[in-house]
């Protein structure tokens, strides 16, 4: 299994903000997703891209961010200089994916809580959707990124929804990856860390999950659920399982 943090070093200037470079990554971003977006394609040239993206979420999940582009454009059966032309440099692409798989989850996320009235029925629902999706091995690290909390410590409300903690308890809690820096996909990163704490939060109100179980400990279930294997069944199978075991773990047991 794999968790996306270190290895999301070569494209950290896009979590940086402002600056000469991250100032340039955005605007490169910018141009390389309307062009990819909203320019009409030949069809050769639709159908590369679209090889390309699904490469680059099929090589990011297997080897983490920091995978080269190379190995994308190998996946994908093209040069890497047609890579280039949609994605003018590595940063623009992996933002792409991460936007995407992060808007996939929060989709996820509100589907579960709009058509499941059981809460622990749509915290499991949306475990389990997101989990065969495979979206959580494509997590950006400024989402998934965890801190044990020390009593008193102020985490970023705006990141993570409120959360009911135990007095006296370490939590682990998502937290910026540089605190001062406001990435540019941070209205998407919101916005799941927002559904997701409303399914945590009706699910602990009903008294069935852990009342230490948090946001990012249902992220981290996403993202470490999901282990990638070479056979398609047994990566399946094995998602199935360990899922089910951690579901166990989450779930609130009666007091004896």
């Amino acid at each position: 299994m794999h968790v996306q943090d270190s290895r999301w070093s070569s494209a950290s200037a896009i979590t940086t903000g402002g600056g000469a470079v991250g100032g340039t990554m955005s605007a490169a971003a910018g141009n390389g997703r309307g062009d990819a977006r909203t320019t009409p394609l030949r069809v050769d040239a639709q159908r590369n891209l679209e090889h390309v993206l699904r490469a680059a979420r099929e090589v990011f999940g297997e080897l983490g961010y920091g995978a080269p582009m190379e190995d994308v454009a190998r996946r994908a059966r093209v040069g890497v200089g047609t890579v280039y032309r949609r994605f003018p440099s590595k940063d623009v692409l992996v933002r792409r994916i991460a936007e995407e798989e992060t808007s996939r989850l929060t989709d996820q996320a509100r589907a579960a809580l709009g058509q499941e009235d059981e809460p622990w029925s749509a915290l499991s629902r949306f475990l389990r959707t997101s989990v065969a999706s495979g979206a959580g091995r494509l997590l950006p690290p400024q989402v998934l990124r965890v801190g044990v909390a020390d009593d008193g410590a102020v985490v970023d409300e705006a990141r993570v929804p409120q959360q009911r903690t135990q007095p006296g308890a370490g939590e682990l809690r998502l937290v910026p990856e540089q605190p001062a820096a406001v990435p540019t996909d941070d209205a998407g990163a919101a916005a799941l860390l927002d559904v997701v704490g409303q399914l945590v939060e009706r699910a602990r109100a009903a008294g069935e999950l852990r009342a230490d179980v948090s946001v990012s400990d249902v992220l981290l279930v996403i993202a470490t659920a999901a282990p990638s294997l070479p056979d398609a069944a047994q990566q399946a199978a094995a998602s199935a399982r360990l899922l089910d075991i951690l579901l166990e773990g989450l779930r609130s047991r009666p007091q004896a």
